[in-house]
């Protein structure tokens, strides 16, 4: 599927609607996918959030307004800003000025968005049909539709205090073989709220405990990319590793589903999966499993 062509339709929509009450389901609605779906897919693509990117676009053109002698106070408000306050603070964060000294230091001059360039080598995937499998372990409420969705995730694992929980999960588990598998939850509610769950495969629930997720995965036909190799022998912290992985996520969603036979199988689960291959090799690799069906099977998403 050409995702592309989706998120140009949704763009246009938020142009040609930037100064209405904007909001991740209107969005999602409107492009004809749930919210879960098309937040996700927008972030991926896009590489930033949905609302972001809406926020962003308004400032970009209340930016353009204060040229014009506006006062501050109205634009704030055109643009669906609360409050001159409100809107000072969201232009500061975003330019590094007040609406003020950004007319004061401009000096009529506008910089122009910059443009993301995937660059790289992304391999091709293979397609594989997995039987039904079941994981269990640790997992962190979160929103796809907002600017936490990530931060909420790292802070999590990083933050977690108490036992390490890749090592509990493992003492307690004791899961035929090693590998973390890391998947979002969707909530039936429909307004972008997921869990992001990292477990481990195993063959039943018996030794799960009340503080862990569980959930069965049906079987289904995945498109396995495997992410370009990175060295992280010296990188305790694996920024690259993690540029990395998406940068390959984008790429899936922002050229390969175009070009390939495939559509998203929206009624299967999409996961990332994690083995000896990601600890701190000079050829450190992960890879992502995207629920796929054939363009002409007769089936939708």
């Amino acid at each position: 599927m050409n995702y592309s062509n989706v998120i140009s339709q949704c763009i246009e929509f938020i142009e040609e609607n930037i100064k209405s009450d904007l909001t991740p389901e209107l969005i999602a609605n409107k492009c004809g996918y749930s919210t879960f779906h098309f937040c996700r897919i927008f972030n991926i693509h896009q590489g930033i959030t949905l609302m972001e990117y809406v926020k962003k676009r308004r400032l970009s053109l209340a930016a353009a307004k204060l040229f014009e002698g506006n006062r501050i106070i109205d634009i704030a408000l055109e643009y669906g800003f609360d409050t001159h306050n409100g809107f000072s603070k969201a232009f500061k964060k975003e330019y590094g000025f007040s609406p003020t000294q950004y007319i004061k230091r401009m000096d009529g001059y506008f910089s122009k968005e910059s443009i993301y360039k995937i660059g790289g080598y992304i391999m091709n995937p293979i397609i594989v049909k997995k039987p039904a499998f079941k994981v269990a372990g640790y997992g962190i409420k979160t929103n796809v539709s907002n600017g936490n969705y990530t931060k909420d995730v790292a802070s999590f694992w990083s933050n977690y205090n108490g036992e390490n929980l890749e090592s509990k999960m493992y003492r307690i588990l004791e899961p035929p073989k090693h590998g973390e598998v890391g998947l979002c939850i969707p909530s039936k509610n429909e307004d972008g709220e997921t869990i992001y769950l990292l477990g481990v495969i195993v063959d039943d629930f018996k030794r799960a405990t009340d503080d862990m997720m569980t959930i069965d995965i049906p079987e289904a036909t995945y498109a396995v990319f495997t992410t370009p190799p990175v060295d992280t022998s010296n990188d305790i912290e694996q920024k690259e590793f993690a540029d990395i992985i998406k940068e390959t996520w984008k790429y899936i969603f922002k050229e390969w589903f175009k070009d390939s036979k495939y559509i998203f199988d929206e009624s299967k689960m999409d996961f990332e999966f994690y083995d000896e291959r990601c600890h701190g090799r000079k050829d450190t690799v992960m890879e992502i499993y995207i629920p796929v069906l054939e363009k002409d099977s007769g089936e939708s998403i």
